[in-house]
C-alpha cells in the first residue's frame, strides 16, 4: 500500500492561538520562547565575548539591518539591489552633520536616520510604478552613480571621504545601541506585516491591479515602505559612520547590497527572522573563514550553495514548521 507524509499542526499551536493560551503556562512558554530568543541571545551573549568578536557581532547587527530593510521592501513587491544607496546615504549624512556641524552622535545618527530615508524616498519616487527586474536595476545603478559623482566633483571629501569622526564613548554602548535598534526593527516591522496595513502591502505585492481596483492608492503605500526601508538602512550607515569615524565612497560598496539579499535568501524571504538569522549565519562565517585566504570564498560560496540547494524555503521557515507541525506516513486510498 502506498503512502505519503502528512503535515498537521501541533494541538498546543492550534490552542494557543486562541483565547486559550492565557489559562496554560505551557500555551504561553509556546508563545513566548520564539520571540525570546533573539532577545536574550543578542542582549546576554555579547558583553560575554571577547572584543574582537564584538566588532563581528556589530558587523552583523549591520548587515542584519540592511537585510530586514530589504525585506520589508520586497514585502510590497519592491525587489531591490541598492541596499548600499541607504547605508551610504545615511552614512554621509551622518558624517557631514559631525564634520562640519559639530553635531554629536546622539543628533547626527537620529537626523541622518530620517533625513535619509526621505531623500532616498524622494530619488526613488518617480521609479516605484516600476516592478520586478526594472525597479532592482534602477536600485543597483543609483548608489554606482553618487560614489562616481563625489570621485569627479569631489565634495564631501572626494576619495579621501570625512575623517576624525566622534566616536561612540565605548564598544559596549555601541553593541548595545545596535542590538536595541536592531530588536525594535524586528518585532515593530514584524507588528506592521500583521497589522491592516500589512495585509495592504502584501496584496501589493501579490496582485498590485486587485488593490488598484480598491480604490487604494498603491504608489503612496510603496513610498511608505521605501521611508521605512530606507530609514533603516540609513541608521545602519550613520551607526557605521560613528562606529568607523569615517564617512566617504565605501559605503555605496556593493558589499552593502548583496549581503542583505544572500542573508534573506539563507535565512526565509519575508519573514524578517529570517534575514536576522541569515545575517547572523554568513557574516561571523565569512569571518571564521578569513585564515583560509583565497580559499575562503570557495568554502564560503559552497556553504551557500548547499543551504539554497538543501533547504530552498529558508532557515526560519523550515525551523517555524518544524516547531509548529508534525509529519507522519498515511496511507493512500
Amino acid at each position: 500500500m502506498k503512502k505519503r507524509k502528512e503535515r498537521i499542526d501541533r494541538g498546543i499551536k492550534v490552542r494557543a492561538q486562541d483565547i486559550f493560551a492565557l489559562t496554560s503556562y505551557r500555551e504561553m512558554l509556546y508563545l513566548l520562547v520564539p520571540g525570546a530568543i533573539p532577545v536574550v541571545g543578542l542582549l546576554c551573549f555579547a558583553p560575554m565575548l571577547s572584543n574582537y568578536w564584538r566588532e563581528v557581532i556589530i558587523s552583523t547587527a549591520i548587515y542584519a539591518l540592511l537585510a530586514i530593510s530589504w525585506d520589508m521592501l520586497m514585502c510590497a513587491g519592491l525587489l531591490s539591489l541598492g541596499q548600499s544607496l541607504f547605508f551610504g546615504i545615511g552614512s554621509y549624512l551622518a558624517g557631514s552633520l559631525n564634520h562640519y556641524l559639530g553635531l554629536p552622535p546622539i543628533l547626527t545618527i537620529p537626523l541622518a536616520t530620517i533625513g535619509g530615508g526621505l531623500i532616498c524616498t524622494l530619488l526613488l519616487l518617480p521609479v516605484l510604478r516600476l516592478r520586478g527586474i526594472y525597479f532592482a536595476m534602477v536600485t543597483l545603478v543609483l548608489p554606482l552613480m553618487l560614489s562616481r559623482l563625489v570621485e569627479a566633483t569631489r565634495i564631501l571629501g572626494g576619495t579621501e571621504g570625512l575623517t576624525g569622526l566622534t566616536p561612540f564613548p565605548n564598544q559596549l554602548t555601541a553593541v548595545f545601541l545596535i542590538q536595541i535598534v536592531l530588536l525594535v526593527t524586528l518585532f515593530g516591522f514584524r507588528r506592521i506585516k500583521g497589522s491592516d496595513y500589512g495585509l495592504v502591502i502584501t496584496g501589493i505585492s501579490d496582485n498590485d491591479r486587485s488593490v488598484m481596483s480598491a480604490g487604494i492608492n498603491i504608489q503612496w503605500y510603496k513610498a511608505q515602505v521605501v521611508f521605512l526601508g530606507a530609514s533603516v538602512g540609513s541608521f545602519a550607515g550613520a551607526f557605521g559612520t560613528h562606529m568607523d569615524m569615517f564617512a566617504g565612497m565605501p559605503g555605496f560598496a556593493l558589499d552593502y547590497s548583496i549581503m542583505p539579499v544572500a542573508a534573506a535568501v539563507v535565512g526565509g524571504v519575508g519573514t524578517f527572522f529570517g534575514p536576522l538569522i541569515g545575517a547572523f549565519i554568513l557574516v561571523p562565517l565569512s569571518e571564521a573563514l578569513r585564515a583560509l585566504g583565497a580559499l575562503r570564498i570557495v568554502f564560503y560560496g559552497l556553504f551557500l550553495v548547499i543551504f539554497v540547494v538543501g533547504i530552498p524555503e529558508g532557515i526560519f521557515p523550515y525551523i517555524q514548521r518544524k516547531y509548529q507541525q508534525v509529519e507522519r506516513w498515511v496511507d493512500v486510498t
